[in-house]
């Protein structure tokens, strides 16, 4: 109990300093527990707006600053890792009520951390030449995926939402959008998923084979387009057939 009241006190600025804390001369430890409090809330919003550039420039610096602070008083550090602090954003957002009238940033949330998800992953690529077999055995066989590959999906163009502000591009127009984010070399990149893309890749990833992925995308989906994006970007990890 001791331990949480301090870790509360650490992370709020409202609360007293904890009863009892004094420093390595056996005095009140007050002010110095407050700049070790600044100091804390300071880390973990740099953290998050490290990881988060996108939605932090949709909400502004000092909203964003705020927001940070709400978010670290609900969702303490649980690793020693900070580049993996903030995973809870996403449905944070989406229960934040002063946020509600913009829906759409639990999904751009959500894309960048994907994104840092697909940094950190592992690599594993297979040798395209092991895609090159006969038509009927490549449609039976499966597909793993490379452990950076993630999929986003949104009723909110959030692809182009994250790319009008990452990477200047083109104003958004409201659509639903699927991102597919993959990694070729060290960056992750960010890709509009075309017609029946996400529910292909779902459908890979649930263990099933080339062509029930395509029955699960539909008649508009180009599969070779899809295998293009894939093993242009690292995507695919090994091609695995019954014997």
């Amino acid at each position: 109990m001791m331990q949480e009241g301090f870790v509360k006190a650490l992370l709020n600025s409202d609360l007293p300093v904890p009863e009892g804390l004094i420093d390595s001369m056996g005095r009140p430890a007050g002010r110095r527990f407050s700049v070790y409090r600044n100091n804390v809330a300071g880390s973990l919003t740099e953290a998050l707006r490290a990881s988060f550039p996108v939605l932090e420039k949709l909400l502004g610096a000092e909203y964003f600053a705020a927001l940070a602070g709400v978010f670290l008083r609900a969702h303490p550090p649980t690793s020693r890792m900070m580049m993996l602090y903030g995973t809870e954003m996403p449905a944070f957002l989406e229960g934040f009520v002063p946020l509600a009238h913009l829906p759409y940033l639990a999904d751009v949330a959500r894309l960048e951390q994907a994104r840092r998800e697909t940094y950190h992953a592992s690599d594993s690529t297979v040798d395209a030449a092991a895609l090159a077999i006969a038509p009927e055995r490549f449609l039976a066989a499966r597909l793993v995926l490379a452990p950076p590959v993630r999929v986003v999906r949104s009723r909110y163009p959030v692809v182009s939402i994250w790319r009008a502000n990452a990477e200047d591009g083109p104003a958004p127009m409201m659509q639903s959008e699927d991102a597919l984010v993959l990694r070729n070399g060290y960056d992750p990149s960010v890709h509009l998923l075309p017609q029946g893309g996400a529910a292909f890749v779902a459908a890979l990833q649930a263990g099933k084979t080339v062509e029930a992925g395509m029955d699960a995308a539909g008649d508009a989906f180009d599969l070779a387009a899809m295998l293009a994006l894939l093993i242009g970007n690292n995507g695919i990890a090994a091609l695995e057939e019954d014997l």
